[in-house]
């Protein structure tokens, strides 16, 4: 099997992180590696999401704010 043939989980090592880009070239969501949390993002990821996606971490958020649904990732 190739990678082109592999699913996401398949690619990606244990402390890998995914951004999620639906077909529209929306952000879907972000694949979180387990044991992980929002403290310890990528600079990278951060870079990304507020430049090309509008997404801001400079305010304390909640839930209910955020333009994407995190709570749908896949681990």
């Amino acid at each position: 099997m190739d990678d082109d043939d592999k699913k996401l989980e398949e690619q990606l090592g244990d402390h890998d992180w995914a951004l999620i880009i639906g077909r529209d070239g929306n952000l879907k969501g972000i694949f979180i590696p387990t044991g992980a949390d929002e403290e310890e993002v990528p600079y990278s990821i951060i870079t990304i999401m507020e430049k090309y996606f509008g997404v801001g971490f400079d305010d304390e958020l909640d839930d209910d704010d955020w333009p994407i649904d995190f709570s749908e990732t896949i681990h």
